[in-house]
Parts: structure tokens; C-alpha cells; sequence
């Protein structure tokens, strides 16, 4: 066996990976190889390679490992990720799997890492480790462990054709200066500054690189509130997915295989603090929904999540299950 680099310019690479990924997975964590080289454009800031195992020069796996070492508003600088890792079924158990992932966690460590994460990186190939596949055993056998904050993520799902209004949910419009509207150009600074006084971790740097890679607002849905003596402003965002044409990223991640189509999305989903405990988290949930509706999805999954309880009155029920492990990969003090 030797380890190749990973050329995300090699269509035969990103094909490679495809396959593996499939052969390994199975035809419900399925992806294509579209996906594949989407995923291996690295992110803003950040580095990223990987390698193919190969075998009298037939693929029998891959890895993918990412780093964002300057970046410390977005992710602490030292947890990299390992983005993905697949093995043929014909060359699991062989040692192949432990060769790139020694590989890959020693490339972690030259970037500064001291921990690595499995799954949930910039441009994710899953959240964690899906608990599907029954192999967080080999990965505690080589130090992996669940991370002590978030152990579990789940992905959550629902048909959306004869999906109503709950009845708890009321208006906003109902003794608020509230108002649910689809984003428009013109609503790109209001939502990234909403995002960058309320959430500017992750989900800021998300939103700048969907503008980066040219996406558009009406992918989103926002909640404008009103205060005294101050214009309207962003108070609420969620983000959701079909397949339009102008789409910047595929839907490949939330493995969909199963649901009815067409196929939707929705996520991430969040209200500022000032204005939580009012009901409009709930209004901007439904109004995502009814949006999705409305374009024709049926198979709409909400990923990602421990949340089980704010959605499960929306009829969104667990779908699959992730398993979120981490290693540390230098002793702790």
C-alpha cells in the first residue's frame, strides 16, 4: 500500500473519492463528485489535504484533513478536522483506514492542531460521524472521544406536503413591530451586521463566504424588528435550500436519499438574544417552512441539531444520528 497526495484538480481523484465514499457508506450517506470537489475548494483562510491508499494502484480509501489556523472568531485554531475518511469494504480491517488517519492527524499536528475532529469542518462531509455506519469503535480504539459539550447532532426530517401552521404559533404582526420577509440584495449589510452583534462565530463566517462565492438572499428568511426610537433591523435569520439553479452549494451533505422529492432545507436558525422568549423563533421557523412549501418541497430536513424539542411541534422527527469525537492529539496540561 503507499499514500498518493489528493488532487482536488484530478477529476479521477474526486471520482476515486466518490466511489469510495459510496462503496464504504452505502446508498443512503451517498455523494457525488460534485460534492466531492465543492468540498476540497478550501475554505476562506483555510488549508486542507489529503490522500488517496492505494493498492497494487486501485483506490482503497481516502482522507480528507482541514485546518483554520488564523481565523480564531470563526473556530478555535487549534482543533483541526478530519473531514472524511472511507475505506472499500474490500480493504477495511487491513490496517489502510489507520495508515491515512495517522497520516492525517500527523498533518494536523504540523499546522498547529492539538486536537483533532472528526466530521462538522468548514465544508463538511457530515456533522460527525454518522452512528449509522458502527465504527466509532475503531475510532475510540485510537483515542477518539465524545466531546464533553455536544456528544450527539442529529439531522432531522419531515414531508412538508401537508405540513400546517402549528397552533401555538402566532403572528408576529400580534402587538409587535415585527415584520417576515424573504432577503433581498439590498438586506445583505443588515444581515451580516445582525450576525456579526449576535452570532459571529461560525455562522457569520458562513454567511460572508455564501456572499464570496455569490449566493443569493433569497435564500434567506429574516425577522426585522422595530424599537423605539430606531429603525427597523435584523433581529432573525434562517437560511433555507432547494435546488435552484443558482445554487452555490449542493445538498449532498443532508442525505436526502429516501425523502420524498423534490428536496429542501432549512438551517442554520437563530434570533438575538433580545429578542428571544417571544415566540419568534417558532414565526420564523414556520415562515421558513411555508416558504419551502410553497416552492414545492416535500422531503425537507433540518440538520445538525440537539434541538429535537423546538422542532418536534413542527412535526420534524430524528432522521440520523452523529456521533461528535475528538482526540486530543498532544497532551494536555
Amino acid at each position: 500500500m503507499r499514500l498518493q497526495p489528493f488532487d482536488p484538480r484530478q477529476p479521477r481523484h474526486l471520482e476515486a473519492a466518490a466511489a469510495t465514499w459510496n462503496q464504504a457508506c452505502g446508498p443512503e450517506l451517498a455523494i457525488s463528485s460534485h460534492f466531492v470537489r465543492f468540498n476540497s475548494q478550501p475554505a476562506t483562510g483555510s488549508r486542507q489535504a489529503g490522500r488517496l491508499a492505494l493498492v497494487d494502484d486501485a483506490v482503497a480509501g481516502f482522507i480528507l484533513a482541514s485546518a483554520l489556523p488564523d481565523d480564531v472568531a470563526t473556530s478555535p485554531p487549534e482543533v483541526g478536522w478530519i473531514d472524511a475518511l472511507a475505506v472499500a469494504p474490500a480493504w477495511q480491517r487491513s490496517g489502510v483506514g489507520s495508515a491515512l488517519l495517522g497520516w492525517a492527524e500527523g498533518w494536523l499536528a504540523e499546522q498547529g492542531c492539538t486536537a483533532a475532529r472528526l466530521g462538522g469542518s468548514l465544508r463538511p462531509f457530515a456533522p460527525g460521524l454518522p452512528a449509522a455506519l458502527a465504527s466509532a469503535a475503531f475510532f475510540q480504539a485510537r483515542g477518539y472521544r465524545p466531546r464533553a459539550s455536544e456528544g450527539t447532532v442529529w439531522d432531522l426530517a419531515r414531508d412538508l406536503a401537508a405540513y400546517a401552521s402549528p397552533a401555538q404559533v402566532a403572528s408576529p404582526s400580534a402587538g409587535l413591530p415585527v415584520r417576515l420577509a424573504i432577503g433581498r440584495s439590498a438586506d445583505a449589510a443588515p444581515l451580516l451586521a445582525f450576525l456579526q452583534r449576535e452570532f459571529p462565530g461560525r455562522w457569520r463566517f458562513e454567511f460572508e463566504e455564501f456572499r464570496r462565492m455569490g449566493g443569493k438572499l433569497s435564500e434567506f428568511c429574516l425577522l426585522w424588528r422595530r424599537a423605539a426610537g430606531r429603525a427597523a433591523r435584523v433581529e432573525g435569520f434562517c437560511r433555507i435550500r432547494r435546488r435552484w439553479r443558482y445554487a452555490v452549494d449542493p445538498l449532498d451533505r443532508y442525505f436526502m436519499q429516501g425523502l420524498p422529492r423534490p428536496w429542501g432545507q432549512l438551517g442554520p436558525i437563530g434570533v438575538g438574544a433580545g429578542s428571544r422568549g417571544l415566540g419568534l423563533g417558532a414565526a420564523l421557523l414556520d415562515f421558513g417552512l411555508r416558504r419551502l412549501q410553497a416552492c414545492g418541497v416535500r422531503g425537507c430536513v433540518i440538520d445538525w441539531t440537539t434541538a429535537l424539542d423546538f422542532y418536534a411541534p413542527f412535526g420534524f422527527q430524528p432522521r440520523r444520528e452523529y456521533r461528535v469525537l475528538v482526540k486530543q492529539l498532544t497532551p494536555q496540561d
